[in-house]
């Protein structure tokens, strides 16, 4: 992996996120998909999939209404150790992507990363949903986590990505393995693999194509 140069520190990524007007300043463009910030009119649409079983367990998500999907939406907005972004499936936009339009049309799923080890900020968690059926099986989820470690590299200086996932989700584990994740640990109680690898043993590209939402 070649890493971009002066890749900033987490702390420092944060700090420049926060001065240049929050998570919601750029967007990420791929060949299948395009990560766009989490706004307000994604909400609802996102309400609906998570009113799905199969979803919620995979997520291990309760239920909520829709009014706490918005005190959720805004929570995840401010959170300086979080970052969403809504995946696009580009073959659904209708028209050109323009930044700054939702594009509810072609969301299909979502995409995390949490810096939520005080004892190590280069260190990322990350998850992925591809919600939308006629979205799963085309290589979107694959490019959507090639993009979204890429930019955690670029943008928070990211040094290792870890994945709790579980372990009925046969499909998921064997995505992140081809990625080169590593099996790290196991929780019998959760009954969930914890998967980790170093951002140098990735073939990540740069530089990405990121804009100014």
């Amino acid at each position: 992996m070649e890493v971009p140069e002066a890749a900033p520190a987490a702390a420092a990524g944060v700090e420049a996120e926060g001065m240049s007007g929050g998570k919601g300043s750029w967007y990420v463009l791929g060949k299948r998909a395009v990560l766009v910030p989490y706004l307000r009119e994604h909400v609802p649409r996102y309400h609906e999939w998570m009113q799905d079983p199969a979803l919620l367990e995979a997520t291990a998500s309760e239920p909520l209404s829709l009014e706490q999907e918005f005190d959720v939406h805004r929570s995840w907005t401010l959170d300086p150790f979080k970052h969403t972004f809504i995946v696009l499936d580009k073959e659904l936009i209708g028209g050109e992507f323009a930044p700054g339009n939702p594009h509810t049309e072609a969301m299909v799923g979502d995409v995390n990363i949490y810096m939520n080890d005080p004892d190590d900020m280069q260190l990322a968690e990350i998850e992925i949903m591809i919600a939308e059926h006629k979205s799963r099986g085309k290589g979107i989820g694959q490019e959507v986590i090639l993009l979204m470690m890429a930019f955690a590299v670029e943008k928070y200086g990211i040094a290792t990505f870890r994945a709790k996932i579980s372990e009925s989700n046969m499909a998921s584990l064997k995505l992140f393995r081809k990625l080169g994740f590593k099996d790290a640990s196991y929780s019998a109680v959760f009954k969930e693999v914890t998967l980790e690898v170093p951002a140098d043993e990735l073939q990540l590209r740069f530089p990405l194509t990121v804009g100014d939402w």
